[in-house]
């Protein structure tokens, strides 16, 4: 691994261009060493000879003379060799095993040149040596001074010398310069490690620091120890995670905000992708695809996760690449529905679609229709029928005190009926007014729903219906005014077990949760159509005006039971099926004093 680092790199380039360096420089002094010391044997031998002829030319006797040569010749490791007109004067190899023959003196071309007595000669070179009857090839270095120049012919002075001495002193040389080349290498390497070390210890943390970065950690800085290039790439590194940062962090803001935008918006926003899968929802649209699984009975983890009119508005909007609208209803609710494509550069990349029920406006204006006609429908009959009664005993109609009884108790009773419809429109404006009085008190819930269904036992024995209580175990205290939720649940339970048909079933449902509890009372009748749920809390709305014939019902008690659970601070809704039942259900949290007092 240390070879994939910038360490490794970095040390392994130092040594290599040190030992390019080293070796070039070994090379050339190794030459130049080389040179020197055959240039040294050169003079060496050139200043001897010089002495020798010096010598021989001062000295009057040539005995003297050739004895001063011999102890000054063996006072150095040389041979000597002196012609004299072409014959051996004297020479000091004779002791030796092996010597140079005079005729390699004579006929060599460089060393023959000396007998012309204008200058010194020198080579070297491989020369036989002869001795004992054999001849021996060896390397030696020659050099011939001339001797009395002008007054002798032929004659000079030899000197030559074996080249191993020369090769001796290089090779000490050589291990030498090998000796410090390596020590050179050695704190080479050493200096490089540390210097490539050193340099990269930076480098290294802002690899570190780097990750950590991508680890989301962007609040973690480089130390800044220098002020070269390292240093300037760390304070730049420093820039640039501040920046990331605050990028990140307005980026997260917006986001929230977005998120936040989103769960608040009344209408209902689905994004989709480029395959039509659901990929983000809020609030609303999460109820409107929950209302629709109801719809079809099917789980919410099915593959079909959108209506397929909304799959094929999607289809439209990919096709055409412009927003498409539509109108779509279901569970008795109306929404218009807004799908726009969303690009990727120039590629439509999904889609966003917002859902907005229309359920409010269109009943609005339908009750603004419908408000005077029912309120003129529900006070002709009881006025039509105190007119009638009244002008039957005004014109003495009825004859007997029996007949006169009768009139004044139907006029009586339809009185009463006026009186009873015109105080629940009293309480039922001063409740949508919000000025509702509730007392709140701490109440067991099972009790309350146990009294609750004793009370009714005996109008569903009468009516062969099966009346059935369910208590979760969680059920706890709740806080609520128990009178008004009483009149939620009579009112509720009357309506199930007079819409329910012989040998059906109503259930109260009471389940506790966290926030609160949770009422649903279900029966098995005839159920309400699918276009009339959006007005079963409406004043004066009868799903089906002829099964009501006949009943003393004012219209009024949904629209009362839910302002009584509005005022707790609950939610009340129904989910009904024709011939199959419906389910009414409230919810209400378990704390309604603070709700109340903020009030």
């Amino acid at each position: 691994m240390l070879w994939r680092s910038v360490v490794g790199k970095l040390w392994f380039t130092i040594l290599l261009l040190v030992s390019v360096v080293l070796t070039i420089l070994m090379v050339l002094l190794l030459q130049s060493f080389e040179q020197f010391h055959l240039d040294e044997a050169e003079s060496q031998l050139i200043n001897h000879a010089n002495m020798i002829a010096s010598i021989y030319e001062g000295y009057e006797s040539e005995i003297d003379a050739l004895q001063t040569i011999a102890q000054y010749g063996n006072a150095f490791e040389t041979q000597v060799i002196i012609l004299v007109e072409g014959v051996k004067l004297w020479s000091s190899d004779d002791s030796e095993q092996f010597h140079v023959e005079l005729e390699t003196l004579v006929t060599d071309e460089t060393l023959s040149q000396v007998f012309s007595g204008e200058k010194v000669v020198k080579t070297e070179g491989d020369y036989p040596l002869v001795g004992n009857g054999e001849e021996v090839h060896s390397e030696i270095m020659i050099v011939g001074v001339p001797l009395l120049a002008g007054n002798l012919d032929d004659s000079a002075v030899f000197l030559y010398q074996s080249l191993s001495a020369v090769e001796e002193t290089s090779n000490e040389t050589k291990r030498i310069i090998y000796f410090s080349a390596g020590i050179a290498i050695i704190l080479t390497t050493i200096f490089a490690f540390f210097l490539s070390s050193r340099i990269t210890a930076p480098l290294r943390k802002m690899r570190q620091v780097a990750l950590e970065v991508a680890e989301g950690k962007f609040n973690t800085k480089i130390p800044i120890l220098t002020q070269d290039e390292i240093g300037q790439l760390a304070i730049a590194f420093n820039r640039m995670g501040r920046e990331l940062n605050n990028n990140i962090h307005a980026l997260n803001q917006e986001k929230e905000q977005l998120a936040r935008i989103l769960v608040s918006m009344a209408d209902g926003v689905i994004t989709l992708d480029k395959k039509g899968r659901v990929v983000l929802t809020n609030p609303p649209a999460e109820r409107f695809i929950q209302s629709w699984f109801y719809e079809k009975g099917m789980d919410e983890g099915a593959d079909e996760q959108l209506p397929k009119a909304i799959q094929a508005l999607f289809e439209k909007v990919v096709l055409f690449e412009k927003e498409q609208v539509m109108e779509y209803d279901m569970q008795g609710r109306s929404w218009t529905i807004l799908m726009t494509p969303l690009y990727d550069n120039r590629t439509i990349r999904g889609a966003v679609a917002v859902f907005r029920d229309m359920t409010e406006e269109r009943r609005h204006d339908k009750l603004r229709k419908d408000f005077i006609a029912n309120v003129s429908h529900e006070l002709r009959t009881p006025i039509s029928m105190l007119q009638g009664y009244s002008e039957a005993i005004i014109d003495d109609i009825a004859g007997s005190d029996e007949e006169k009884k009768e009139i004044a108790k139907i006029i009586y009773d339809e009185s009463l009926r006026m009186g009873r419809l015109v105080n629940e429109l009293l309480d039922l404006a001063r409740m949508e007014a919000g000025h509702v009085e509730l007392n709140l008190e701490r109440m067991e819930v099972k009790p309350f729903a146990e009294r609750i269904v004793r009370k009714f036992q005996g109008l569903a024995r009468e009516k062969g219906i099966e009346l059935i209580l369910s208590i979760g175990d969680s059920v706890d205290l709740i806080e609520c005014d128990p009178d008004r939720i009483e009149q939620v649940l009579t009112n509720l339970l009357h309506n199930a077990i007079r819409h329910t048909r012989e040998q059906g079933q109503v259930k109260l449902a009471v389940s506790g949760y966290d926030e609160g509890c949770k009422f649903d009372v279900i029966d098995t009748g005839s159920g309400i159509p699918e276009v009339d749920l959006p007005y079963v809390f409406e004043r004066f709305y009868k799903a089906d005006k002829a099964r009501t014939r006949g009943r003393s019902g004012t219209g009024l008690g949904l629209a009362i039971a839910k302002n009584i659970v509005d005022a707790h601070k609950g939610q009340i809704s129904v989910h009904s099926k024709m011939n199959e039942g419906t389910t009414f259900s409230f919810f209400l949290p378990k704390e309604n004093r603070s709700s109340l007092l903020e009030k």
